[in-house]
């Protein structure tokens, strides 16, 4: 890499780390960036978990109070995401790179819609289904969803956070800046699993991972102070926004 192309990937690992604590499509970002600067697409995957991860970690302790609010929510997420990241990652060591790449978009498009409509159709739910307690625990159902969202979250990633987002808003009644806390925090125990897996047995490109890892550290840190300070609103508006727009990217591209 030149030092142009290294300068691009420390920028994409800080714009991507801001984006992991509050849309949650930071992939979109900085993967494309490492596939310009030359890396094959699976090298650069990998790499981009690797690098991602330190994101996830400084978000994670950003939101720390959300996150203590609900521990057995919290630790639920741990678990689905973690072991799922496990079958992720190991397909996307097996299995050809192109799989997934013609539902990513349309994956990414339905999550968004759900997360931008996910209060009216929560209020429905509760309403038809006799619910008048609010659901703060992850049940059987929301939790194999949340396991196929950190499968996929270790496959590829991209769109994962908003993914895990819809998951957790149409299986809780948690508050919003909750459950992107916890997005945050599924995101980084997806990419922790799938960093000791990738340490072990892929191909890696040290000096991306790095870079990478600089700048994802302190995006993500500041994500997610940006995260909780945006109305739940505003908030739900840019990950649909920033999502629709990113899906719309990958199938023109």
């Amino acid at each position: 890499m030149t030092g142009l192309d290294q300068l691009a990937v420390l920028a994409a690992g800080l714009g991507a780390g801001i984006l992991t604590s509050t849309v949650g499509v930071a992939s979109l970002l900085s993967f494309p960036v490492l596939v310009a600067v030359g890396l094959p697409p699976v090298v650069a995957n990998t790499s981009n978990t690797v690098g991602m991860t330190p994101a996830g970690l400084s978000g994670s302790f950003g939101y720390r109070r959300e996150l203590a609010e609900h521990p057995g929510v919290t630790a639920a997420v741990l678990i689905t995401a973690g072991t799922g990241s496990i079958a992720g990652s190991l397909l996307l060591l097996w299995l050809p790179g192109s799989v997934f790449e013609s539902v990513v978009p349309w994956l990414i498009l339905g999550t968004c819609v759900l997360v931008g409509v996910q209060p009216r159709l929560s209020r429905f739910v509760r309403e038809h289904t006799g619910h008048s307690e609010p659901r703060l625990r992850v049940s059987p159902g929301t939790g194999v969803f949340a396991t196929l969202t950190g499968l996929y979250g270790g496959y590829f990633g991209a769109g994962s956070g908003v993914m895990m987002m819809a998951v957790l808003g149409l299986g809780t009644d948690l508050e919003f800046r909750t459950v992107n806390a916890l997005k945050t925090f599924a995101v980084m125990a997806s990419n922790v699993v799938a960093t000791i897996i990738f340490l072990a047995i892929a191909d890696l490109d040290w000096r991306a991972v790095g870079l990478l890892a600089a700048g994802s550290v302190i995006g993500g840190y500041v994500g997610s102070h940006i995260g909780r300070r945006l109305p739940a609103t505003v908030l739900r508006s840019l990950i649909v926004v920033v999502g629709i727009g990113a899906a719309i990217l990958m199938l023109v591209r």
